[in-house]
């Protein structure tokens, strides 16, 4: 279970990350609430994965996710390049992830 609030979190954090983005091109108060709740979100079920995950490997993960996936979704909705090596090195972390929910 807790690798499943694990994600939950780099999911928020995912969120978070873009509403960021948004704000920079929105100067309103609707992305400054939605990055707040998303990060504030992340933190919560990255705080609960922690309870029986490791901190080091929670952290690499949470991490990791929110790193890759911010990448991703500038490629598909805020038109940043889709280079090859962009997406090798994307999916390298996510290997990484990977590798240590396999060994954890």
């Amino acid at each position: 279970m807790a690798w499943s609030f694990l994600i939950l979190a780099g999911l928020f954090e995912m969120f978070g990350v873009a509403m960021i983005n948004k704000l920079h091109k929105d100067k309103s108060w609707k992305p400054v609430a939605l990055l707040i709740l998303g990060f504030g979100a992340s933190f919560l079920f990255l705080s609960i994965a922690m309870e029986s995950l490791p901190m080091g490997t929670a952290y690499a993960v949470w991490t990791g996710i929110g790193a890759s996936g911010g990448a991703i979704i500038g490629m598909l909705f805020f038109n940043e390049s889709k280079d090859w090596k962009r997406i090798l090195f994307i999916a390298m972390v996510l290997g990484a992830a990977v590798g240590l929910k396999l060994v954890s």
